[in-house]
């Protein structure tokens, strides 16, 4: 008896997004700048991938696409065998998550630790008061924090340690999913 194989989590096929640039009085295009040009690639549960490239060759934008932050030009973004096109953007924020290349800019500066790793929680109904804060506190313990971190702001951390908050958040949900944009580009040369 075979088994039926198990679509890739992720699968993309023939994507590409493309930059208008405009000019003139009537803003009217005039070429495009392709920063995603004919990409191809699948990941499988439990499978890790690495995209490497120059700076500016268009590894940010994959992952965006791929995560639905911005729209396709072209191709296709498969999620567990569900066109990302037809998902909606809650559904794919609890399944898929990002750890963006600079995360102090991904946090609130107003909001607490506490606040910024328990929004996704609390945003999706998951956990509030005194779950929310062991829940918090679990999370960035996992990620080699401590529980009295969460009281603080991010302009109280290194780059690095906004790193391990923002994976932090990126776990809350557990994901099935999570895109790591330059995660080490944060940290110091000794952790790297």
């Amino acid at each position: 008896m075979s088994e039926i194989a198990e679509p890739p989590l992720i699968e993309v096929r023939d994507l590409k997004k493309w930059f208008p640039i405009k000019s003139g009085m009537l803003s009217t295009t005039k070429s495009f700048v392709r920063a995603v040009d004919g990409v191809n690639l699948s990941v499988n549960r439990g499978e890790t991938l690495g995209v490497v490239g120059e700076s500016g060759c268009g590894k940010t934008t994959l992952g965006r696409v791929i995560l639905g932050l911005i729209p396709i030009s072209e191709g296709s973004v498969m999620f567990d065998g569900i066109n990302i096109r037809e998902m909606k953007n809650r559904e794919i924020r609890k399944k898929m998550q990002i750890v963006f290349q600079d995360p102090g800019g991904s946090m609130n500066p107003r909001m607490s630790i506490r606040s910024i790793v328990g929004e996704p929680l609390q945003v999706n109904g998951i956990a509030d008061g005194a779950e929310l804060t062991q829940r918090v506190s679990n999370l960035l313990e996992s990620v080699g924090l401590k529980r009295e971190h969460m009281n603080r702001f991010p302009h109280e951390f290194s780059g690095g340690q906004k790193q391990r908050i923002a994976l932090a958040r990126a776990l809350s949900l557990d994901p099935d999913f999570i895109l790591l944009d330059e995660p080490t580009s944060a940290l110091d040369v000794s952790i790297q």
